[in-house]
């Protein structure tokens, strides 16, 4: 059975443990840099916000963060990146992915009331860009959920955005050459027992991931 580590804290992860299951693939949780041989693939989960320092900001609009886990969280992905492995970042996790290649984030969106967790996910449709993996996997236009307040700004090095929100929120970015993909939005809040009638069904995309994973190694 193919194995991707999930970088977070253990306890916070379950739903992506359950859905990675599902799709067969075993999702184990772990902050420490692994032995690269031992797994096929990175998730890097959603989160708080994440320390202004490490994209070269003073704060200013950020809440709650923790240095220690966003520092063990880009130490993860360097190894998985060194080593070609195909990586999935979630929410937080694709704005880390863009921190990693020198890219930035706002840290508090204009436009946040309209993408913010309210008790639960808010719901609003996306556009994704012609020829991206996201169109291939959804179509042009389709829903998706929300529950963040900060948003990547500047793309990083080798990183396209392929997938917007109608208020320019960018919502999924790849890498041109590394298969490194992202989204805004919980594709685990969205399949199996938590699938939802008024979005996309999140377990295409982690399907998507796990095929990948399966074909790279």
């Amino acid at each position: 059975m193919k194995k991707v580590l999930i970088a977070g804290e253990q306890g916070k992860t379950v739903n992506y443990e359950r859905a990675m299951g599902y799709l067969g693939i075993l999702a184990e949780t772990s902050l420490h840099v692994p032995d690269i041989g031992d797994y096929d693939g990175l998730i890097l989960p959603g989160g708080g916000d994440i320390d202004p320092k490490l994209f070269g900001q003073l704060p200013g609009g950020t809440r709650f963060f923790d240095p220690e886990l966003d520092r063990l969280q880009l130490a993860v992905l360097d190894a998985f990146v060194m080593d070609r492995k195909p990586v999935l970042g979630i929410c937080k996790g694709m704005q880390m992915i863009n921190i990693y290649f020198g890219g930035d984030i706002c840290q508090h969106l204009s436009v946040s009331s309209g993408h913010e967790h309210r008790g639960v996910d808010q719901i609003h449709g996306s556009r994704a860009v012609k020829g991206s993996f996201l169109e291939r996997l959804y179509g042009e236009s389709f829903p998706v959920n929300s529950a963040h307040h900060q948003g990547v700004e500047c793309p990083g090095r080798g990183i396209e955005y392929v997938q917007f929100a109608p208020d320019g929120v960018v919502e999924g970015l790849r890498h041109r050459y590394l298969p490194v993909t992202g989204v805004q939005w919980h594709p685990e809040r969205l399949c199996f027992e938590q699938g939802r009638k008024d979005a996309v069904n999140g377990a295409v995309l982690l399907g998507d991931f796990a095929e990948l994973v399966t074909r790279e190694l």
